[in-house]
């Protein structure tokens, strides 16, 4: 469903928001009124929005950000603009523009970021820290 569409059913419907489901009936997701507003005029701020859990800024200007955390609250968390058309989750990210799954203590640079990865279980990316590529030197 488009941006649109979703919207006018919205607002014909009376409600705030729509389960999103896949074309095999399975359950995706939730959409909200707010949501389709924010793609339309950026973020918007209520009493309601909390920080994003598994976000964490440090003093050296990098963000510890847990594997799990989805692209799209990280973007809106710190105001970036990591594609999130290839995967979901920031560690999914990772792993689709190394195509594997990395070691702890190895670094990539991408997007204008530079990723290392904290923590692994098993096939899963658990922890990154995340720089902004030119403000973090290698020795």
């Amino acid at each position: 469903t488009s941006l649109k569409d979703q919207l006018a059913a919205f607002l014909k419907r009376r409600t705030h928001f729509a389960l999103v489901v896949d074309e095999y009936g399975a359950l995706e997701g939730l959409v909200t009124l707010e949501d389709i507003l924010e793609e339309i005029v950026g973020e918007i701020e209520d009493e309601h929005d909390e920080a994003v859990s598994g976000v964490k800024p440090a003093e050296d200007g990098s963000v510890v950000v847990d594997g799990a955390v989805t692209i799209r609250d990280l973007n809106r968390a710190l105001n970036w603009d990591l594609p999130d058309d290839e995967a979901v989750t920031v560690a999914g990210l990772l792993i689709h523009e190394v195509r594997r799954i990395p070691d702890p203590g190895q670094t990539f640079t991408f997007h204008g970021r530079r990723f290392t990865v904290l923590e692994r279980k098993v096939n899963r990316v658990t922890r990154l820290q995340i720089w902004p590529a030119a403000e973090r030197d290698d020795d």
